[in-house]
Order: structure tokens, then C-alpha cells, then sequence
């Protein structure tokens, strides 16, 4: 029996991770589910962003984590999702954010000519460093001279470790429909960030030869944005830092139906892992069960295989994919059901195969 810790956070999360739960418990799953009420209701209430032993307790006792989404406009700002979220990013160094970009159905794809066979890529991010590790500060703040410094902090072991790890995925996941993976494409800036593209050029360069069997591609980032929207039918794998990992694999899944349709992992081999949809709270649509859970979905049965439940995993997968092509689907990708409606029908699905 695997422990899981539940924590719905905020917004659509709220909405879409009863159906993600409701999803697991159909296919019989073997855990154990621990709900957590971390979340911007839990801050305004007693001003606890994270118990002091939080992250310790999740690292601990359980398996791992599924989470919904932080963000509330009655935090402006946002003190709690900063500390909640890249809290436990860095703080249990689940320093691998996993982000499968696959096409389910060509009519989700807003490029012309673009089959499912065409998209099924990954997106590796590196999670712990770069600018998101808020290193820097403000001087002067609030007046005409007021100066803002954000660093982008990239070391040795992290940048060589996120791409090893992307190696090592390509060479041990297949795509979707059985094919093995075969490139690595490591993204960066370098022409003009040249001491961090310095470090990700040298790492990528001496990695590399471990795995000869892989083929190696670089491309710059803004060179790699518009090859995606182009033609996505090149890519593999993609490596990348933080921020643009972050910014990559949200244009990518503009590929697959937006963002209610991706799913993630932030990893750490070995050790308790985390899982969310990339959606954000959504606090526009809140509470009128219209956002679409299967990105929420597909984080749970990501969840499930990377704990060795590949057979109820696919199930998931599977009632999702036949959700998508009948439409008993959100509005957002062609559908007239709400959040409710959609979860409840894969449910039923996944719990019939």
C-alpha cells in the first residue's frame, strides 16, 4: 500500500483533484490517500503557510504527493504558493520537473496537419535553481532610482544531474505507441547568457558520451519556441533550465489542448516525488465547475506508474483518450460536460477496462 498526501490547494484545485481522487479510487488502486488543507483558506485563517515540519513529514511518511494548484487573490501576494510549492520543490530537492507533451487527438492541436503520431514529447526542466531560486533584492524601492537584481544561480551538480536525468529517461521510456526515444535537444541562451550557457554547454558536451546510443541536438531557446510551433514533430526530449522549462513546456502544451490537458511530475529518483497539473488556481473560473480535470487526471496516473501501478495507469490514460475522442469533455477542449460530469465519465471508464 503506497501513502499518498492529497493537497488541492487553491482555485481550480479545489475542483479538479476530487476527480483526479475519484479517478484512482476507480481503478482500485493500492494506496492510501492523506488529505492536507495547505492552501490560501489555511493561511487567511491562521497565517500557516507550511507546518514547521511539513515538508519533513511529507518526505517521511509518504510515497508521494499529489497537489492541485496555489494562487488566490485575497493573498496578493502570494506568500503562501511561493512557500508552499517552491518551498517543496527546493527544500526536498525534487530537482526533475517532468513534463509529457502528448497530442491525444488531432482536433485539440491547433497546428494544421498534426497527428497524435506527431506530438509525444518531453519537456525536462530544471527545478531547483536559475532565477527561480529568489536569490537577489531590491534597493531603493518605490522611487525613480529604485533597482531590482533576480540571479540566476546555476551550479555544477545541479545543471549536470538534470541532464543526466534526461539521458537516462530517454534512454528507459518509450514513446506512447511503443518507439524508443532517441534524441536528447539541450536548450539554452548561451549566445548572450554565456557564464550559465557556458556551464550547460560543458555539462551537456561531457554527459553526452555516456550514452552513445542517443543522439544529441542544441538549440537556443527562442530558436526552439518557434521550431514548436512550426513543426513539433522533431522533438524528443528536451532539456532546459527553470524559467525556461517553465515557459517551453506552457507553449507546448498550447500543442495538446492547452493547459487543463498537462500533467507533471517534479521528481527526485528514489525519493518521496510530486505531482500536479500546470494549470495554476484559474481564480476567474473558480468554483463554476468549468475547468477541465484531465490534466489532473493524467498527474495521477503519471503518479500511479512512477510507482510501479502501470497497469491502472494505463487504464486512466486510456479512459481519457476515449473521453476525448466522444467529447465527454469540458468546454475548453469541445465538450459540454463540467468538472464533475468529465471526472465522474472517466471514472466510470477507467473502472470498466
Amino acid at each position: 500500500m503506497k501513502r499518498i498526501a492529497v493537497i488541492p490547494g487553491d482555485g481550480i484545485g479545489k475542483e479538479v483533484i476530487p476527480q483526479a481522487v475519484k479517478v484512482i479510487e476507480a481503478v482500485g488502486a493500492a494506496v492510501d490517500l492523506t488529505p492536507f488543507d495547505w492552501g490560501a483558506d489555511r493561511y487567511l485563517s491562521d497565517k500557516a503557510t507550511v507546518p514547521p515540519d511539513g515538508f519533513a513529514t511529507l518526505a517521511r511518511d509518504f510515497d508521494a504527493i499529489l497537489v492541485g494548484a496555489f494562487g488566490d487573490p485575497r493573498v496578493p501576494s502570494n506568500i503562501h504558493a511561493k512557500e508552499i510549492l517552491l518551498g517543496m520543490r527546493s527544500k526536498m530537492d525534487l530537482y526533475a520537473n517532468v513534463r509529457p507533451v502528448r497530442l491525444l487527438d488531432a482536433s485539440l492541436c491547433p497546428l494544421k496537419g498534426i497527428e497524435p503520431k506527431d506530438i509525444d514529447f518531453v519537456v525536462i526542466r530544471e527545478n531547483t535553481e536559475g532565477v527561480y531560486g529568489d536569490l537577489g533584492g531590491v534597493f531603493k524601492q518605490g522611487t525613480p532610482d529604485e533597482v531590482a537584481i533576480q540571479e540566476d544561480v546555476n551550479t555544477r551538480k545541479g545543471v549536470e544531474r538534470i541532464i543526466r536525468y534526461a539521458f537516462e529517461y530517454c534512454a528507459s521510456n518509450k514513446k506512447l505507441g511503443g518507439s524508443v526515444r532517441r534524441r536528447v535537444l539541450m536548450s539554452d541562451k548561451s549566445n548572450a547568457m554565456t557564464h550559465a550557457g557556458g556551464l550547460w554547454q560543458r555539462a551537456f558536451k561531457e554527459v553526452a558520451p555516456a550514452y552513445p546510443q542517443i543522439e544529441t541536438q542544441h538549440m537556443y531557446v527562442d530558436a526552439l519556441a518557434m521550431q514548436m510551433v512550426r513543426d513539433p514533430r522533431e522533438f524528443d526530449v528536451i532539456v532546459t533550465n527553470n524559467m525556461f522549462g517553465d515557459i517551453i513546456s506552457d507553449l507546448a502544451a498550447g500543442l495538446q489542448g492547452g493547459l487543463g490537458m498537462a500533467a507533471s511530475g517534479n521528481l527526485r529518483p528514489g525519493h518521496t516525488s510530486m505531482f500536479e497539473p500546470v494549470h495554476g488556481s484559474a481564480p476567474s473560473i473558480a468554483g463554476k465547475d468549468i475547468a477541465n480535470p484531465f490534466g489532473a487526471i493524467l498527474s495521477a496516473a503519471m503518479m500511479l506508474a512512477h510507482l510501479g501501478m502501470a497497469s491502472e495507469a494505463q487504464k486512466i490514460e486510456a479512459a481519457v483518450l476515449e473521453a476525448v475522442r466522444q467529447k465527454k469533455t469540458t468546454v475548453d477542449i469541445g465538450g459540454t460536460l463540467g468538472t464533475r460530469e468529465a471526472g465522474e465519465w472517466v471514472a466510470q471508464k477507467a473502472a470498466s477496462r
